[in-house]
């Protein structure tokens, strides 16, 4: 891969990392850390209706569960930039050999060629 593909591709990295976080930050700052009470709007001394409770916590759960997702692809665009750093960036992890131009655009943070992608999918 070129010099000028490479930072083409680093930048993209660095950008996704650069909105993930701003996301995570968001939704962890508006969601996730403030109390059920707090959340509904509701300041009241009064007690929740139990279907009230069940979908806050129905939405709780599902900003987790994103929040999740989000942390793991944070993760793997880390370990892109790492991967960059030490000249192993665009070489699949399983077999070593070099990753499309192509995949890389569409998926920068990919440690897989296509091929072992595949395989790797129908193990699961």
């Amino acid at each position: 891969m070129n010099k000028k593909a490479l930072n083409k591709l680093k930048k993209h990295l660095e950008d996704l990392r650069a909105k993930l976080n701003h996301e995570l930050e968001h939704l962890s700052q508006n969601n996730l850390n403030r109390s059920q009470r707090e959340s509904s709007g509701d300041l009241s001394g009064y007690s929740f209706h139990m279907a009230d409770v069940g979908t806050d916590n129905f939405g709780r759960e599902m900003e987790l569960s994103i929040a999740s997702g989000e942390n793991e692809r944070l993760r793997m665009i880390e370990e892109a930039l790492e991967r960059i750093e030490e000249g192993t960036f665009g070489k699949c992890v399983t077999c070593g050999n070099d990753i499309s131009v192509e995949r890389l655009e569409a998926i920068p943070y990919t440690r897989l060629c296509i091929e072992c992608a595949r395989e790797s999918e129908k193990k699961y």
